[in-house]
């Protein structure tokens, strides 16, 4: 029965995912905690996990999901159904999209898709953010470390910027936020 709900619920993330994996984490955080295989906690440690490690983010969490919750057949199922619905739609678009593309439908579509995602994406990075921020207990105190250490990526990746007039590399941001965190300990 479990390989059956790996499989169905992450051919479901795969097939309505659009966007990328950041606008796709609202739909992962859903089906996981739908059917019980993470924590929100676990879930956003795994989400930082997989945004450090090579390979793609969906594929990464639904390799671990799988895997915790029924082994390395698990794993494989999970990661098959989050990539297959995309290898058929890349198909189908190679396919079709060349010769659909000259078509200001289709163009439009396209168009209203993008800025969804963009908002899908800011809302996931903002509630991010403030669940590093907010320890959501009985207090529902505020992690002034994680805080701290917001501003000073924001500060730093801003005075970076203006500076040197090119955004900070993501692998910077990943070693700074990595060492402030060990500082602030």
């Amino acid at each position: 029965m479990i390989y059956a709900e790996l499989f169905a619920g992450f051919l479901k993330v795969g097939f309505f995912s659009f966007g990328g994996a950041y606008s796709a984490i609202p739909l992962i955080r859903d089906v996981v905690l739908s059917y019980g295989w993470l924590t929100d906690e676990a879930l956003g440690t795994m989400i930082a996990i997989s945004e450090s490690t090579p390979g793609p983010i969906m594929v990464n969490l639904a390799t671990y999901v799988g895997s915790s919750q029924a082994g390395l057949v698990g794993a494989a199922l999970a990661t098959l159904a989050v990539v297959l619905p995309s290898f058929f739609v890349i198909l189908l678009a190679m396919n079709l999209l060349g010769s659909l593309i000259r078509y200001r439908g289709v163009q439009a579509v396209l168009q209203g898709i993008k800025p969804c995602m963009i908002g899908i994406i800011l809302a996931t990075g903002v509630y991010m953010t403030l669940r590093s921020c907010l320890t959501l207990s009985q207090t529902n105190a505020v992690d002034f470390r994680a805080l701290l250490i917001t501003a000073l990526l924001l500060t730093g990746s801003c005075i970076y910027r203006r500076i040197r007039k090119k955004k900070l590399s993501p692998i910077s941001l990943i070693v700074v936020s990595a060492l402030l965190g060990m500082l602030f300990a």
